[in-house]
């Protein structure tokens, strides 16, 4: 991944047009941006070519209007939100669509000024990538920069397509991004860990079938750890359990040891007859000792020091999904114990860590620890696609 070009690539760029692409499909509450996080992302990319001279022409997508014109889904308010965090003004072009009426908007401003198109999923032909759209878009600019990696697993005009037209390069996000994921499954620092967890498998199964063939130590939690448990031939109560899915954790497990990959799987639980938080009946046991009635809803501490043994051994984690139903106390322990060993280490300067998915964010920020590991990604399904293994289409055209 390290091969793409930068923006450090693009040399003196006065009296260019830089087209951006952004994510800024942030959370809003009655008409306003109640967490501008991914606003303030965008600004080191947006600061770095004003400084070379650029006009900034931003391109995002907002919910799923499905290519139709959805008022609410206007990214009007965004500008405004987005110009009191560059502490500068952001023109907003209002019904100008792409083509010779945006072309002339944008060409009306001036250098260093910061433009935001609106919403690129009003068009029909940006997520089926249509090459008229994709080339009304490059027009508008001199070159292309991405910086939008959560978009980065979807073929979309304003992703991949407008790279056909225009030189591509990666935003100051983007960079970091497939910074840090170059070293945490690209060419890491060996051991390298990996700690996957979630409720199921069959979400799963390409993830984990790559990820025996990466890396040294597998530890699986959260609901699908049940499922292997099972394939095993542990019986695990009510607990969730793809039981149909036995024969694809035992082919996981078999390809995991022809890989020199260690899988570590639950030693002992935290059990409860009821998923909910407090329940008086939990308790901890081995996993062969779980009852017919009683559901696994966390990794047990026996588990969690076997986990955090296997860490001292590591020189790279990578994590994604947490070790039990974190949501509910006291089921959040394994996860806040292990994430802050994880985050210890880190701290120390003993483990790269890095973590990603929307599950595995609200977890380490349960636990506190977000802010302590090497980099932890908000991109949600480009994240789990990239551990997949799985070529990136934004990411592809950026490569030099």
């Amino acid at each position: 991944m390290s091969d793409f070009r930068r923006i450090d690539d693009a040399g003196d760029l006065t009296g260019k047009t830089a087209l951006v692409r952004v994510d800024f499909n942030v959370p809003m509450a009655d008409g306003k941006v109640s967490d501008d996080t991914r606003l303030r992302s965008a600004l080191p990319t947006v600061e770095a070519l004003r400084a070379k001279g650029a006009k900034v022409v931003l391109l995002a997508h907002f919910g799923r209007p499905k290519g139709q014109i959805v008022p609410e889904m206007s990214l009007k308010p965004i500008a405004a939100a987005f110009a009191d965090v560059l502490d500068a003004p952001v023109h907003f072009a209002e019904n100008c669509g792409f083509g010779p009426k945006a072309k002339a908007f944008v060409t009306s401003r001036a250098p260093r000024d910061v433009i935001l198109m609106e919403n690129t999923r009003f068009e029909a032909g940006e997520e089926k990538n249509d090459p008229a759209l994709a080339e009304a878009m490059s027009a508008l600019g001199d070159l292309f920069v991405n910086d939008a990696f959560s978009a980065a697993h979807r073929a979309h005009a304003s992703t991949e397509g407008v790279t056909h037209f225009i030189p591509a390069y990666a935003g100051k996000a983007m960079e970091t991004e497939l910074d840090a994921l170059e070293k945490a499954l690209g060419t890491p620092e060996r051991p390298v860990m990996a700690v996957v967890g979630g409720a199921k498998v069959s979400t799963k199964i390409d993830l984990l079938k790559n990820l025996v063939s990466k890396v040294d130590m597998l530890a699986i939690g959260g609901g699908m750890a049940n499922t292997f448990l099972a394939a095993k031939g542990v019986d695990v109560g009510k607990s969730l359990c793809e039981h149909d899915l036995a024969d694809t954790a035992l082919t996981i497990m078999k390809n995991a040891e022809e890989s020199g990959c260690e899988i570590l799987l639950p030693l002992d639980v935290a059990v409860s007859t009821e998923f909910k938080a407090h329940a008086p009946d939990h308790r901890v046991c081995k996993v062969g000792e779980v009852s017919a009635d009683e559901m696994i809803l966390d990794a047990g501490p026996h588990t969690v020091t076997v986990l955090t043994e296997a860490m001292d051994k590591a020189k790279t984690l990578v994590w994604n999904g947490p070790l039990g139903a974190f949501e509910l106390e006291p089921f959040d322990t394994a996860t806040v114990a292990a994430a802050r060993a994880a985050a210890e280490r880190t701290k120390a300067g003993k483990l790269i860590a890095v973590a990603g998915g929307g599950d595995t964010v609200a977890a380490l920020n349960h636990a506190g620890v977000a802010a302590d590991f090497t980099f932890v990604s908000t991109a949600g399904g480009a994240f789990l696609e990239w551990m997949e293994g799985k070529p990136l289409p934004g990411v592809e055209a950026l490569k030099a």
